[in-house]
């Protein structure tokens, strides 16, 4: 396993994460606690989750498969999003962070947090108090390190002014959709993260599975899979994954991994993994071989920069 530095901070995470996502939803407690098993087995040593995952399943499962082994590795966990009714069930307000971290510190059966982010911007809440209140967690000792997800690039720099200018707790990481056929963030929340030390935790980097070639166009979805278990409930989803023009792009990307020895899942991790302000590639899995193909895949290649410009002129469609 490689390992890299957090953002700034000193934390030293596995380059190759597990999203906990389908903990307490496509997984019960067996099969949850047998892939984080296959995980620390592989060297991974960040495993993400939030509150809202499984109705808090997610971190109970998580919380109890690693049981003594906690201190060997790094929970990264989540609030803000909506837990429910009414409005002190989300946001970044003081009154309800204390809520949350209690929470979530109970499902997981820690005194500590080693990553606190912000699941989504709370426009409703200054990100001072948002700020002020994490600092409080982390001079208390109950947060180690806190970060943020979904935030846009103004949003990135307003809090790290936030924090410089009143000497509160920093953002160290972001965690953003990023997937070669996912490419928003590149325009400004990269730079962003690059300008100010924030380490970027891709999510979905496999385009929820449409990336490891198990789709073909024309077929059914495969049963048991995240697209066939989503088609109902998020159909628009579905039918923008399963466009045609994205069979055009996945059947490219294969030739090309083909022709230098390589599968579609090494050129879609690795191409994550290559860009240096990436600290570790958050993917799911459902069973132990999936664990052990991404993280195989995670440090497979380190792609040149020929080898990016490539790649880039096969999704620009050139």
């Amino acid at each position: 396993m490689e390992y890299r530095r957090l953002g700034s901070s000193g934390l030293q995470v596995s380059l190759a994460g597990l999203g906990t996502n389908n903990f307490g939803m496509r997984l019960d407690y067996e099969r949850s606690a047998a892939v984080v098993e296959a995980a620390l087995e592989a060297g991974i040593n960040f495993f993400d989750t939030a509150d809202i995952y499984g109705g808090g399943l997610s971190e109970e499962y998580l919380g109890r498969a690693l049981g003594s082994r906690r201190e060997e590795v790094l929970i990264a966990t989540k609030f803000a999003m909506p837990v429910g009714e009414g409005p002190f069930t989300r946001g970044g307000s003081r009154h309800y962070i204390e809520r949350a971290v209690a929470a979530s510190l109970r499902r997981l059966g820690t005194d500590y947090i080693d990553v606190y982010q912000m699941h989504q911007p709370d426009a409703e809440t200054p990100i001072e108090e948002t700020l002020e209140a994490l600092t409080d967690l982390v001079r208390r000792g109950v947060v180690r390190y806190i970060g943020h997800s979904n935030f846009s690039g103004w949003q990135i720099a307003n809090a790290d002014w936030a924090s410089r200018t009143r000497g509160l707790a920093r953002f160290v990481s972001a965690q953003n959709e990023w997937s070669l056929l996912q490419r928003g963030v590149e325009a400004e929340v990269m730079p962003a993260c690059r300008e100010f030390g924030l380490g970027q935790l891709p999510f979905f980097p496999l385009a929820s599975g449409f990336l490891t070639g198990k789709y073909r166009r024309g077929e059914p979805l495969p049963a048991g899979t995240r697209l066939a278990a989503w088609q109902q409930a998020m159909p628009a989803r579905i039918d923008a994954l399963t466009a045609e023009a994205n069979f055009d792009t996945l059947e490219a990307l294969e030739r090309y991994a083909g022709e230098r020895g390589r599968s579609i899942l090494d050129l879609a991790l690795s191409w994550l993994a290559s860009d240096g302000a990436v600290s570790s590639v958050i993917a799911g899995a459902t069973k132990a071989e999936q664990i052990e193909a991404n993280v195989a895949s995670t440090l497979a290649w380190r792609l040149s920069a020929e080898e990016f410009a490539e790649v880039d002129a096969i999704l620009s469609g050139g």
